[in-house]
């Protein structure tokens, strides 16, 4: 088995918002971190929800450890710890009564482990969580995440809101977690420089439709961008862009290949292209 979690085909539509989550696949392997990204209202909690089973989907199929989970299918649920962008527990609780209560939600519950954590993360164990900063409760939340041993973490932009030095430390947790083979993260977030740090594949989501999936080295180091005038965009192929973008005099078009691109559009300048722009291209330009 390869693949820690597989979505298939998933849908969801919400009639009064007109929103459709639509059709959504994509595979996240053992020992690799998702970088599941788009813009805000793009599909991205509404996916979780599915996978988490917190929202029903209306089709398709969500696979776990090569399982569908049903609702009470505690023994894969073990396997999940979740972080939630805001408060992800009651303010007037203190982290050791926030122990005490996982340790009757899990069966794994390591209180050492967890110790630990509130003395690596600066956390006081006394102290109401209402009286936590921003990034004091993403690290209680994450420490919580981690100290039942999940296999799979699942991340709803849990790096939104912090200060750079803060992203940096979760960032290294996170890559520390995925040292272990059985070890996985889907991370949602809209902080692009924090994927292009520690993602090994990017999956784009826009309209609640996938839009691109890749590995960020081929993002990176293979995909670019043609800086073109109406004249040369005229002479590419249309086969060779995955999107393009029209700006005053000039037009940004994003191809898989920049080295191929290089060779056939010698006359068009062809800019290496980071995530951040990727994405805007993604959702602000015309797709092919």
């Amino acid at each position: 088995m390869e693949n820690i979690l597989e979505l298939e085909n998933i849908s969801k539509s919400f009639p009064k918002s007109n929103f459709l989550l639509d059709k959504l696949s994509f595979s996240l392997p053992y020992g690799t971190i998702l970088g599941f990204v788009g813009e805000n209202g793009a599909g991205k909690t509404t996916t979780i929800g599915c996978i988490l089973n917190t929202v029903i989907k209306d089709s398709g199929t969500v696979r776990l450890f090569g399982q569908e989970m049903q609702d009470r299918d505690t023994t894969l649920r073990e396997k999940i710890g979740v972080v939630y962008d805001g408060d992800n527990f009651p303010g007037f609780w203190t982290a050791k009564q926030l122990s005490q209560v996982m340790r009757g939600f899990y069966r794994h519950w390591d209180n050492t482990l967890f110790q630990k954590y509130l003395t690596d993360f600066g956390l006081p164990e006394k102290q109401q969580i209402k009286h936590f900063s921003r990034g004091m409760t993403m690290k209680l939340a994450i420490a919580a995440a981690l100290s039942h041993h999940p296999q799979l973490l699942v991340l709803d932009e849990a790096t939104s809101g912090l200060d750079p030095v803060v992203r940096d430390e979760m960032l290294d947790v996170f890559l520390d977690f995925v040292q272990e083979e059985n070890h996985s993260i889907l991370l949602s977030s809209h902080i692009t420089s924090d994927l292009e740090k520690v993602a090994d594949y990017i999956a784009f989501i826009h309209n609640g439709r996938l839009v691109l999936t890749a590995s960020k080295d081929d993002l990176i180091y293979h995909y670019a961008v043609l800086r073109c005038k109406e004249s040369q965009f005229q002479t590419i192929d249309r086969a060779d862009m995955i999107a393009f973008r029209k700006r005053d005099f000039q037009i940004d078009v994003l191809v898989p290949d920049g080295k191929e691109a290089r060779k056939k559009y010698k006359d068009i300048v062809a800019d290496h292209v980071s995530i951040d722009e990727i994405m805007l291209l993604l959702v602000k330009g015309e797709q092919i």
